[in-house]
């Protein structure tokens, strides 16, 4: 199980991203793990901040992003919880044996960049060419990401509870919105 988080092509300016790795290495290679997680604190807070165009926003663009994801829901992968946010989207999923991670990534990423550029009736970059991925290795780690994932529109100042974030496991599977 891992999770990840992919973003827009203009969510974060390369020099951030640039500034992002280097401390965050940093910190890893020093073993300062309180260090770490403000670095991953500071990364969170750029995220939901809303830099770029925020293409993600847009009814047509996030139903369609959340639609494929839930296409191959148990077929090429297990989606535990999920979030679409208006310039990144977080998973957290479990790759089903005989699939990989990079595969899953380029089918959902190529497929949604060609339908929301169709969509927002434009060309070119639609997602950063990076995306983050981490393994889920205790259970306090998962129940973390779950949360994390969860709670992201809320912490964000987009709604006051989870359930309500049309675009999220939350709303989907344990609020108010279609199965």
């Amino acid at each position: 199980m891992q999770t990840v988080t992919f973003r827009l092509h203009d969510s974060v300016p390369r020099n951030v991203i640039a500034a992002w790795k280097e401390a965050t290495e940093e910190a890893r290679d020093n073993g300062e793990k309180k260090l770490q997680r403000e670095v991953l604190n500071r990364i969170a807070q750029y995220e939901d901040s809303g830099y770029g165009q925020c293409f993600l926003q847009d009814r047509r663009v996030a139903e369609m992003v959340q639609d494929t994801l839930l296409h191959f829901d148990g077929v090429k992968y297990s989606l535990v919880r999920w979030c679409i946010m208006p310039n990144h989207v977080h998973l957290l999923i479990e790759v089903v044996p005989g699939t990989t991670l990079s595969s899953i990534m380029h089918s959902i990423r190529s497929y949604t960049a060609h339908q929301a550029n169709k969509l927002l009736n434009r060309t070119g970059k639609f997602w950063m060419e990076e995306y983050f991925d981490r393994f889920i290795r205790t259970d306090k780690h998962f129940r973390y990401a779950w949360d994390y994932i969860d709670y992201n529109p809320v912490k964000a100042g987009l709604t006051v509870s989870p359930q309500e974030w049309p675009w999220s496991a939350a709303y989907v599977r344990d609020g108010s919105g279609r199965a």
